[in-house]
């Protein structure tokens, strides 16, 4: 059953069919016709046809670093929710947290056809990154990751440390810092540099074994407290990059007797679910995910349907959540 055949059983002809399907003019008389001929023989024009047709896929394609984590899920339901609106698929790609399978994506996305547009969940940019981007022939906007010379939605991760750091500096004097690999400029740049000034601010001056950095996960964030305890005992307040490293901190100054807050105050970022389940449950950052996603995927629907005027930079808010680990 081809698009012939339909026209030839609803008697009309076959430029008919094919403007019904793109949604261009069709009497009403001969539309109640053809519909009944694809609803008696159940055919469903080819999506592989349709694009080579119209030069779209009707497909958005993601590109995200893991799948499991509360940050990105928030993320990718924002977008769908506005691109699914707009009658787009998503095409979720996942990394594992491997830089060097973004570039592979960003290149698929570029070769393939697959796509009318994508969004990159970005940790870090390579010089491979910058020329697989600038390779691409559909719009492409980045999250997380500030780019000024390309479309972005990114959270204020220095404003956000920095306003956590100042909340627990109002009863701690001996603060460290667990925070990522710097190569990742939003998580682990901005954030410690939000870190030091609130300190500057507060005239604390942070000592550089004051200073640890591991992964992101639970582990990191366990065996950083002891690296950071074993430097200086007295360390009373524990501000960490993410709340998963921030449990970590949490467990490692139980298993060493010391009390939260009462003697460690702990601070996390992110309030995903893990934050408000651990004991003490976790002082944070929440980060407006989901609206990042929306605002993402406004703006690459604006690239995609050639607005010259469309946003191109977005910083979102961000709102401190006091809870039981800080004084």
């Amino acid at each position: 059953m081809d698009i012939n055949q339909i026209a030839q059983m609803a008697g009309v002809s076959r430029a008919t069919v094919s403007r019904y399907f793109n949604n261009g003019y069709v009497s009403q008389e001969k539309r109640e016709i053809i519909a009944k001929v694809i609803e008696k023989t159940g055919y469903a024009p080819s999506q592989q046809a349709k694009t080579l047709r119209t030069g779209k896929t009707n497909v958005v394609g993601v590109i995200i670093p893991k799948i499991n984590s509360t940050s990105i899920s928030r993320i990718v339901a924002g977008i769908s929710q506005v691109v699914n609106d707009a009658g787009y698929q998503v095409l979720l790609a996942n990394t594992a947290n491997d830089s060097a399978r973004e570039v592979e994506f960003l290149k698929l996305f570029q070769q393939s056809n697959q796509v009318d547009g994508a969004i990159l969940v970005a940790t870090m940019f390579s010089p491979e990154h910058y020329r697989a981007m600038d390779a691409l022939r559909v719009p492409l906007v980045i999250v997380d990751q500030i780019t000024p010379d390309r479309p972005c939605v990114y959270q204020d991760d220095l404003g956000a440390v920095r306003t956590i750091t100042g909340h627990i500096l109002k009863t701690s004097s001996n603060p460290a810092y667990i925070g990522v690999d710097e190569d990742d400029v939003s998580a682990g740049q901005m954030r410690r540099e939000g870190f030091l000034a609130a300190c500057e601010q507060a005239g604390i001056q942070v000592p550089l074994d004051h200073i640890a950095v591991g992964d992101f996960n639970i582990e990191a964030g366990y065996d950083c407290t002891e690296q950071l305890l074993d430097a200086d005992p007295t360390i009373d307040a524990v501000v960490c990059a993410t709340d998963t490293i921030a449990c970590g901190a949490l467990t490692c100054l139980r298993d060493r007797g010391l009390s939260v807050p009462g003697d460690v105050q702990v601070a996390g970022i992110g309030d995903g679910d893990l934050s408000q389940i651990v004991d003490p449950p976790l002082t944070t950052i929440h980060h407006h995910y989901k609206s990042t996603g929306i605002e993402a995927a406004k703006m690459l629907l604006g690239f995609m349907g050639k607005d010259a005027g469309a946003v191109r930079e977005v910083k979102m808010g961000f709102d401190l959540v006091e809870r039981k680990s800080t004084r």
